[in-house]
């Protein structure tokens, strides 16, 4: 029982200490809705088995530069909210990306949230148009006090027609020609949550 509780204690410690020093996995970066390029005290956001584990501070984008996508792709990742927040706050994939550390960031996301609602908008400088506003479906898992949301969420992108799915259930789709999806593809973390990402992939 001594070892395990030591084993703990040593876990814990690292983890803080990660926090603390507010370092990004080789090759990311990030960029919070206030403009920061570098990451705020506290932020943790570390590379575990094939996943990242992200305790986040401000809401933040996380991408490679170099995972850019163009013409027909699917971006998938699939997020356990390890706890609920204290606010439904949310996360979920970017597509479409361009001058991302820059006043012209474009990009579009897509967003679940703990109480089973998900989002569809677009960064335009400092504009955020709306594509499907704050919507209720059954396809999201949701987190609350004794269970662990788990969504896999995707971007399937098309010649025409851009479909947003939930655990293999679309919930939205746009015309291509209303969203950005020729870009950096990557990652969203909202304020404050404690979020595993695994699996991140495009094709």
């Amino acid at each position: 029982m001594k070892r395990v509780i030591s084993a703990l204690g040593i876990i814990t410690f690292a983890l803080a200490t990660i926090a603390a020093q507010s370092k990004l996995p080789a090759g990311w970066q990030m960029r919070t809705d206030d403009g920061a390029t570098q990451p705020p005290a506290g932020i943790m956001f570390m590379t575990i088995g094939t996943g990242f584990h992200v305790m986040s501070g401000p809401a933040a984008i996380y991408y490679r530069p170099d995972m850019t996508k163009s013409g027909a792709y699917q971006v998938q990742a699939t997020f356990q909210q390890m706890e609920p927040a204290e606010h439904p706050e949310a996360y979920g994939l970017i597509v479409g990306g361009a001058d991302l550390q820059g006043a012209a960031q474009k990009y579009t996301y897509f967003l679940v949230r703990q109480d089973g609602m998900f989002l569809v908008k677009r960064r335009a400088g400092a504009n955020t148009p709306t594509v499907k506003d704050w919507t209720a479906h059954a396809a999201i898992k949701k987190t609350e006090k004794t269970s662990k949301g788990t969504n896999t969420l995707a971007v399937a992108v098309g010649a025409d027609k851009v479909r947003f799915l939930v655990n293999g259930t679309e919930v939205a789709s746009a015309a291509a020609n209303q969203v950005d999806t020729n870009g950096i593809v990557g990652l969203r973390i909202n304020h404050s949550l404690n979020v595993h990402v695994d699996q991140f992939s495009v094709k």
